[in-house]
């Protein structure tokens, strides 16, 4: 067994590019493998910020060889009273065989003349010749370029290749118009503490070649060097390191042999809050914040940088560093002292001139629109006087920090801020953190706002920019979501189910469509509505099976599928949706639903050739007792008159187990409707007792209906 080693050296590449280029290759490097018949006992794939490289251990030298049944002409063309023509003859010396190799064998579209070869297997070093360009070029990316006068696209020019088969050169070339990249063995080091060139002997000594030159390729070692080195120097300086995990990924592609150098910055600029001062270091920076404890509630005048010069010069970076923290952090205390000389709320007349969009408007009026979105929010929780003035006052002054300087400079404390100057003006508490938390979730991995008015502000900026994005015709594509829709929409859902908030989003959306509608003519309120609720009920769909785990035809069963009763409801009331579909996952997985699901289903699908009205519950006017021919129809009729009570009852609480449990009592009379001793014919060749019978089956799915519609699940 063998060993391939492939390295693309570039000038430095972009840190997000590295990990995408390593997953791009773990997903295609093994297809690429499978296509040509080849197994390997490991993949591992390397990236640094100067180069890409994929070590292949445990490829056979060859392909493995194969046989294979290559078809000819029909066996009526190639054989005249048992002699093969020219036709026979002519194939079986284009596939080097003679005559009497020749097979005929029955297919589809008659007999045909078939010859089986042994196909020998190419070697593998052959292939990887011809595969890797493949996998360099293939590489895709946010911005790639060209350069000298080639065609070649990749993020960062590509200066040096190394291929080796075991001890082995491959000779793969890169033509970039007047310039050629030939493979070698020859690899370059660490720019400063190897400057030499590194020579590779054999595949598998790649990795400690590379070591040995103060390269670590492996991303995995770097990232653990730098956690074990950043934690152990903030604990000489008496602290603990707060490893944001972004940063860590970045700094680690950053980086070919980390070292962490410590710095200082004055100690004043700890009156500072601390989200700017993290900011600073974190986003702005690449430095790790020291705090005094784990708890990361209290800074300290340190922080850490992962530098990938000499070690020996860390104190020469360390200066560099302290000077350009020290003039960032004097400008954010310079902002933070400009932006306290006057109260949150003397911002607002700054923001009309603030475009939010260009046909919406300022975000003035932005804050006006959802200020009015709160409010009907607040009206249907039905909330108290306290409750609403808070929730008016945070809605107001929600966006005025994004007029300060600090906001200016530092766009990510947006809120933040707004939370900082709102307690310094003077207001409430209620208010000031509702300002913060109206933007969360801000990430994927971000909380979700805690505060009633902070949950209701939130909802009502999301509810605004859904509206007046979606009235302007700016619909998110398959690959285009600029203004995050999506992300807003799965936020409102999740702050109104983590929340456990009563609201009526169908209600709040027709509101605000017509409110839109009215200050901009050209759109069309039900069109518009329509396409919210469609992309509303969406979401629903994707959150409740990608976050919840609800298989995917329970989730079809509580949304309906081009129902418009189940869209509606749904949207009605977004946490009875929730609980059904959660409610439907827990009886399937305690085998609950497999006691009703067959009497229910096979009613429902029945009950579909019918005109029974799907909110009818009671059986009394419904029901011709008169045309019952068999003691199981009386029978059924009963059971649907005890259903009824329990029925409402568990629609009045939402406490289905009750429905359920009700739904199983009757589940062996209609079973014995269907197929016991007195079972019916529920399509009677006469109209009206086949109509009565229907009738009974479309009760029973209503019922059902309550929880689910049965009939858009597949399995029990």
């Amino acid at each position: 067994m063998s060993t391939f080693l492939l390295e693309v050296g570039t000038e430095e590449l972009p840190a997000s590019f590295v990990d995408d280029a390593i997953a791009q290759w773990l997903k295609r490097i093994p297809q690429t493998l499978a296509e040509h018949t080849l197994t390997s006992e490991a993949i591992e794939v390397y990236g640094t910020p100067r180069r890409l490289a994929v070590l292949i251990k445990g490829l056979p030298t060859q392909q493995a060889d194969r046989e294979e049944d290559i078809k000819g002409p029909p066996a009526q063309a190639a054989f005249k009273d048992g002699k093969p023509t020219k036709a026979a003859e002519g194939f079986a010396r284009k596939q080097g065989v003679e005559p009497e190799a020749l097979e005929v064998r029955a297919t589809e579209k008659g007999d045909f003349v078939f010859v089986r070869k042994i196909i020998s297997g190419r070697p593998t070093s052959e292939i990887l010749t011809q595969v890797s360009p493949q996998w360099i070029l293939g590489l895709e990316g946010k911005r790639l370029m060209r350069w000298a006068d080639g065609d070649i696209k990749f993020p960062r020019p590509i200066r040096w290749l190394v291929t080796l088969w075991d001890e082995s050169v491959l000779p793969v070339e890169l033509v970039n118009t007047s310039e050629t990249i030939k493979s070698d063995r020859i690899s370059q080091a660490h720019r400063v503490l190897h400057p030499e060139a590194v020579t590779i002997p054999q595949a598998a000594d790649y990795v400690e070649c590379l070591r040995s030159a103060y390269v670590e390729v492996d991303p995995a070692q770097r990232q653990s060097k730098i956690q074990e080195q950043v934690q152990s120097s903030a604990q000489k300086v008496g602290g603990w390191a707060s490893i944001f995990p972004d940063l860590l990924q970045e700094v680690t592609n950053l980086v070919e042999w980390p070292t962490a150098v410590v710095g200082k910055f004055d100690a004043e600029f700890l009156s500072l809050p601390s989200e700017v001062i993290t900011t600073v270091m974190v986003t702005h920076q690449r430095y790790f914040p020291i705090f005094k404890n784990e708890d990361a509630a209290e800074l300290i005048p340190y922080f850490i940088t992962i530098s990938n010069g000499d070690p020996a010069k860390s104190d020469i970076i360390a200066m560099g560093n302290e000077r350009v923290i020290r003039a960032r952090l004097a400008d954010g205390q310079y902002f933070y002292k400009a932006d306290l000389t006057q109260p949150l709320e003397s911002y607002l007349p700054q923001l009309e001139k603030v475009t939010f969009q260009e046909d919406l408007g300022s975000v003035r009026q932005k804050v006006e629109r959802l200020s009015k979105n709160a409010q009907q929010i607040a009206a249907q929780l039905q909330l108290g006087e306290d409750d609403s003035a808070s929730i008016q006052r945070a809605a107001l002054l929600c966006k005025a920090d994004l007029v300060t300087q600090m906001v200016g400079e530092f766009p990510e404390l947006q809120g933040v801020m707004g939370q900082k100057y709102a307690l310094a003006s003077g207001e409430a508490e209620a208010v000031s953190t509702a300002i913060f938390e109206h933007y969360l979730p801000r990430g994927a991995n971000d909380s979700l706002p805690q505060t009633l008015a902070g949950q209701v502000v939130g909802l009502a900026d999301r509810l605004d920019t859904l509206v007046s994005i979606f009235g302007l015709g700016m619909l998110p594509t398959g690959s285009s979501d600029p203004f995050a829709l999506r992300r807003a929409a799965n936020a409102i859902l999740n702050i109104t189910w983590t929340a456990e908030l009563p609201i009526n989003l169908n209600q709040l959306l027709e509101k605000i469509t017509a409110d839109f509608v009215a200050t901009h003519p050209q759109s069309q309120s039900q069109e518009l509505l329509q396409q919210l609720q469609e992309f509303f009920w969406q979401r629903i769909r994707s959150l409740l099976q990608e976050d919840r785990g609800i298989d995917y035809d329970l989730v079809n069963a509580v949304l309906g599928e081009n129902d418009p009763e189940y869209t509606e409801r749904a949207l009605t009331d977004l946490l009875d949706v929730r609980d059904r579909a959660l409610f439907l996952q827990e009886i399937r997985n305690n085998g609950k639903l497999k006691e009703i699901y067959e009497t229910v289903n096979r009613s429902t699908r029945l009950a579909a050739q019918g005109d029974l009205d799907k909110q009818q519950l009671n059986p009394e006017a419904l029901v011709r007792k008169e045309l019952f021919q068999k003691s199981s129809e009386p029978a059924f009729y009963d059971a649907l008159v005890q259903l009824v009570p329990q029925t409402q009852a568990s629609q009045e609480s939402r406490n289905y187990q009750l429905l359920v449990e009700a739904l199983s009592q009757i589940a062996p009379t209609v079973s014995n409707f269907f197929d016991g001793y007195e079972s019916v014919l529920v399509m009677d060749p006469d109209p009206e007792i086949k109509r009565n019978r229907l009738n009974l089956l479309g009760l029973l799915r209503n019922h059902a209906r309550v929880l689910a519609d049965f009939g858009a699940i597949v399995k029990s």
